[in-house]
């Protein structure tokens, strides 16, 4: 069992350890701004690829997909690159500006293979109705949406909440000063 999870500063590049017990889950709100930055992100790498094959963004008669192209570019790249970056990063740029990783709902190690399938399936699933699976995140003790259950993973990230000590001080040793 892991005690420890490792995180990746996005300023500094440097990893850092969090001990288990000062983790904490990652609620809706900071995953919606981390998942509008992946979309951002996905939309800078899709819609010039798209250009760049049919000369338009989107298809003229109103289809979904104008053709091999689009679907190659718009839902296979996407998910190719969504699914590496969770089995090689435990998250996406969003979600490691937030210092979040997701993880195995059980063990608190990488998703394998299988989870990041299932989990990025889910995201289908969560939306199709009205993206309840989504706003399951807000109520659900562990902050999971449906595409996290499906998947049995869920997002973590260090709580940043360190104990206040008041009247205790070191010197530059890292002693205990007794107060005067």
């Amino acid at each position: 069992m892991t005690t420890e999870f490792a995180f990746r500063n996005t300023l500094t590049n440097n990893l850092y350890t969090v001990p288990r017990q000062n983790l904490e889950y990652v609620g809706f709100w900071p995953r919606l701004g981390a998942a509008l930055i992946d979309v951002l992100l996905q939309l800078v790498i899709t819609l010039p690829l798209t250009y760049v094959i049919y000369g338009r963004v989107s298809s003229p008669t109103g289809q979904m997909f104008m053709g091999f192209g689009d679907v190659m570019v718009n839902l296979v790249l996407p998910a190719v690159l969504v699914i590496g970056l969770w089995l090689h990063f435990g998250a996406t740029p969003g979600k490691m500006a937030m210092s979040a990783k997701i993880v195995d709902a059980d063990t608190g190690g990488p998703l394998t293979t299988t989870q990041s399938v299932i989990r990025y399936v889910g995201y289908f699933v969560s939306l199709i109705p009205f993206g309840v699976g989504y706003l399951w995140i807000a109520f659900d003790r562990k902050k999971q949406g449906w595409h996290d259950m499906m998947a049995n993973s869920v997002v973590v990230r260090p709580s940043g909440s360190e104990p206040v000590r008041f009247g205790e001080r070191k010197d530059w040793k890292g002693d205990r000063i007794e107060p005067r």
